[in-house]
């Protein structure tokens, strides 16, 4: 366990399962206390359960990111349990995917209520710790779709504002030593990929292939890349680090 993060707390929303499950793991691994949210609190205990067996420390709650009172009163009960939280993953995310003429208003609300106004009310609740603290760590997860991604308006609307999003915070509280970044992942192999593969009716395992015969490093992403880079950005070294989105897609992107 790493001095510095022995006793720092770190949020991950959207921890039930996928890329958020990973990265609360592999924060757990480097010694930080871990609080897991997500609407399925159930999945989210199950690893909270196995931080705690392994010796770290970690709780479960259930929090719907969009509702201010939730976002508000949960953030406080892991200040209560878990101490001051320094470091805060905004993960939650959903999918409407549909093009445009098929979209209707609550699949773009829905995602832009998650995404969006989610890592808002995560991170003005989170930053009042991080600013008394005089340390902090905010780490938004975008996409690859924000540069544009066929029948994803919403998603990819919702991802290219939290890079905006991310660029503005980390103007605002770099002064309180609080470092603010985003990774966009490319191609991740995780329930909600496999949910667009159902949707265009491709077989999961064709539709892996299919991307990764398109990557430079000849593989579509896991979790733990993105689980790694996060433990990156939220560490002591990348301190100097803040306001840039990172690309995780096995090779260049626009």
């Amino acid at each position: 366990m790493a001095a510095e993060t022995a006793s720092r707390v770190a949020i991950v929303t959207g921890a039930a399962r996928g890329i958020g499950a990973a990265t609360a793991w592999r924060l757990a691994q480097d010694g930080f206390a871990v609080a897991l949210l997500d609407l399925d609190v159930e999945s989210c205990a199950e690893a909270a359960e196995k931080i705690n067996a392994s010796g770290g420390r970690a709780l479960a709650a259930a929090v719907d990111v969009s509702d201010s009172e939730q976002v508000t009163a949960v953030v406080q009960k892991v200040a209560d349990e878990l101490g001051a939280p320094t470091v805060l993953v905004n993960n939650a995310g959903i999918l409407r995917d549909n093009l445009l003429f098929k979209m209707t208003d609550d699949d773009w609300d829905a995602v832009m209520n998650v995404h969006l106004r989610g890592a808002f009310l995560m991170s003005r609740a989170v930053q009042k710790f991080q600013t008394e603290q005089g340390w902090g760590r905010i780490v938004n997860l975008s996409s690859t779709s924000a540069l544009g991604n066929r029948g994803q308006a919403n998603y990819a609307t919702a991802k290219a504002g939290l890079q905006g999003f991310t660029k503005t915070l980390a103007i605002e509280l770099g002064k309180f030593g609080v470092t603010v970044n985003a990774i966009a992942p490319g191609f991740i192999a995780t329930e909600m990929t496999a949910a667009t593969a159902a949707r265009i009716k491709v077989d999961f395992e064709d539709f892996k292939k299919a991307a990764a015969s398109q990557i430079p490093v000849a593989r579509v992403g896991t979790p733990d890349d993105i689980a790694h880079t996060v433990s990156f950005l939220v560490s002591e070294g990348a301190g100097f680090v803040s306001g840039q989105v990172i690309y995780v897609a096995g090779g260049p992107k626009d």
